[in-house]
């Protein structure tokens, strides 16, 4: 199968489809599955994919997205307050368990060079695990997810000092030929002090490319109305924000998260998450394969016993340090758990670091495949500690779990109003008046521009596309409210709100009496008729024009509102039957007529109309 890659496509995809699931429903987790689906089609399984080095490849790109997508969700002035988290969590982890690892290595009779590289390789955590775990759960925004988020931050950022200082230390177990010199040379030279100009000055263009080039450029793109140019230039610039970085010496998906930072605060934010979501998802699962087909059996069956102490030893050291560290931020002890579980593994950089010692000649090739091994089977206790964290730890220690009476509600609701034309325009200044906060999406980039001028913050999308109401926020919701124009798109729109959030209250505009009608079939119970109330306040100004009395004009608009209301109630039942659709509203309007008639003028009144002058 190595030449044939569209069969080695589908193999993937088939394990994927045969195994998640069942893992997923046996309560361990997606990622335990896309490991166990690797290893049963890699090398030392059914052997149907062989060359898993380009697969993983691929795969890091759904990393890369990740952190894209997870910068993205994340306003810059939210990373600022995580600042003491950075530096107080994500270095002084780095420092202590590398420290510790390296220790323990050096008792079992490591020499100190390949002790240090081991504890600084083992000492990273897996970004896909840890974060793909923190979204299923839903806690990236909480703060377990931002600890965890500051840790992996400072990881990343640390990988090109690791890899420079990977020769240095081989320095102290073998003389260096030219080759390696000239790998030391090549890595030190981002060290420089030109490196720290290079990086600001990069830093400052992308910051000035965001605003005056992304932006400009996604408007016009939007204004197109082609999706499939939008999604291109969505992935576009996670492949260019990943360059950038590598660029300048520094990892991929650093450089991702920051282009996504730089683009949180963007009205297209919603819209490029929704388009590039179900991407991540499948390169992500593709890297947990990857790594599942990489465990190599015979070195585990070799020395099984050894390799399962490694595993347990570092695993632990690692949950004990973080778990001490998030101590000293007031975190929960829940929350203080889980971010140790959540980081406990070796990360995808330890392969990178491991293959480069042993290049360097600091590390024997038969100590690289069974750290390469450890580094695998770490990855997969994450989900089994998540389950048993779960199930035997959780309810224990979080008592904020258990049923009790909720919190004050804030004065402000959780509400998304889908659509800002006039009629949304309307709806949501009534609500503002009242001190309600809104999350604001339309489609319209010219009526995106033009509002923001007004201080108005929009949010660029379809809001037909699940993938964006799930970016909204929509299953959080107290109230979504359907502003959009036309017929179809509202019930398109009302049908994905009630089949995927049937919990969340939907208000919605109806074009017609027939339109009312289909969203009342979809469960759509607050609604308002497009033209109806302005038509009735429209009659009552022209009887008060011919004449009538404003005070009984209002109430006749009153009445003709509460009667037409009722018979829009129980004209539903009989909708799909027309003869007794059209008897009813016969019966109906000669009823009206009477109660209308009924209705006499509180004071004499001149009902000639008068003469329009030109």
């Amino acid at each position: 199968m190595e030449n044939n890659l569209l069969l080695a496509i589908f193999v993937l995809l088939a394990a994927s489809v045969a195994l998640v699931p069942l893992a997923k429903a046996a309560g361990l987790g997606t990622v335990l599955g896309y490991l166990a689906a690797g290893v049963l089609i890699g090398p030392y399984g059914l052997g149907l994919v062989s060359d898993s080095d380009l697969i993983h490849q691929i795969a890091d790109f759904g990393i890369v997205m990740m952190l894209f997508l997870i910068g993205l969700d994340l306003q810059p002035t939210e990373l600022w307050r995580m600042r003491h988290k950075v530096l107080g969590l994500g270095v002084t982890q780095m420092l202590a368990t590398s420290a510790i690892i390296a220790l323990a290595l050096l008792a079992s009779g490591f020499a100190p060079g390949i002790a240090v590289i081991i504890g600084l390789a083992l000492s990273m955590s897996s970004t896909a695990i840890a974060m793909q775990s923190a979204q299923q759960r839903d806690i990236t925004r909480t703060d377990a997810g931002r600890a965890s988020l500051a840790v992996l931050l400072v990881q990343d950022v640390s990988v090109i000092p690791i890899l420079a200082a990977v020769p240095l230390l081989a320095m102290s177990i073998i003389a260096l030929d030219l080759e390696v010199t000239e790998a030391v040379e090549a890595m030190a030279n981002p060290l420089d002090w030109i490196t720290p100009l290079i990086i600001i000055g990069a830093f400052i263009a992308a910051v000035v490319a965001g605003r005056y080039l992304v932006r400009p450029l996604l408007s016009y793109v939007a204004r197109t109305g082609v999706r499939e140019a939008f999604t291109a230039l969505g992935l576009a610039m996670v492949a260019g924000a990943a360059l950038l970085a590598q660029a300048q010496g520094f990892s991929p998906a650093l450089g991702a998260f920051i282009g996504g930072v730089l683009l949180a605060d963007s009205e297209y934010r919603h819209e490029i998450e929704s388009n590039l979501e179900p991407f991540k998802g499948l390169l992500l699962g593709l890297f947990f394969i990857s790594v599942g087909m990489s465990i190599a059996f015979d070195v585990l069956w070799s020395d099984p016993v050894r390799l399962v102490a490694l595993v347990i030893g570092f695993v632990g050291i690692k949950i004990a340090v973080l778990f001490t560290l998030t101590s000293f931020f007031r975190m929960h002890l829940a929350d203080r758990l889980l971010v140790a579980i959540l980081l406990s593994q070796a990360g995808e950089f330890a392969f990178v670091i491991f293959q480069f010692a042993e290049r360097a000649g600091a590390m024997a090739s038969e100590d690289h495949a069974l750290l390469a091994v450890a580094v695998a089977l770490s990855m997969a206790t994450t989900p089994l500690l998540l389950l048993a964290f779960d199930r035997l730890v959780a309810p224990r220690i979080d008592a904020r779990k258990q049923a009790g009476p909720h919190d004050p509600i804030d004065e402000h609701r959780n509400i998304v109003v889908l659509g800002y034309g006039r009629f949304g325009q309307i709806i949501t200044r009534m609500l503002r008046s009242q001190g309600f906060e809104m999350t604001l999406i339309d489609d319209d980039p010219a009526q995106i521009e033009l509002v923001r001028k007004f201080g108005v913050k929009v949010f660029y999308g379809d809001a037909s596309r699940l993938g964006l109401l799930h970016a909204a926020g929509v299953a959080r919701a107290d109230l979504v409210v359907i502003a959009v124009g036309g017929h179809t798109r509202i019930l398109d729109i009302a049908r994905t709100l009630r089949r995927h959030f049937p919990n969340v209250p939907v208000a919605s505009r109806a074009i017609d009496r027939g339109h009312a009608h289909e969203l009342m079939a979809l469960g759509v119970e607050i609604f308002e008729r497009e033209t109806f109330l302005s038509a009735v306040s429209l009659g009552a100004k022209v009887l008060t024009q011919l004449g009538i009395a404003p005070i009984d004009a209002m109430h006749m608009a009153q009445a003709f509102e509460r009667h037409d209301n009722k018979l829009l109630e129980e004209s539903f039942a009989v909708r799909h039957d027309d003869a007794a659709y059209l008897g009813m509203v016969r019966e109906s309007m000669g009823l009206l007529d009477d109660a209308m008639r009924g209705d006499q003028p509180t004071i004499p009144v001149d009902i000639t109309v008068p003469k329009r002058t030109e």
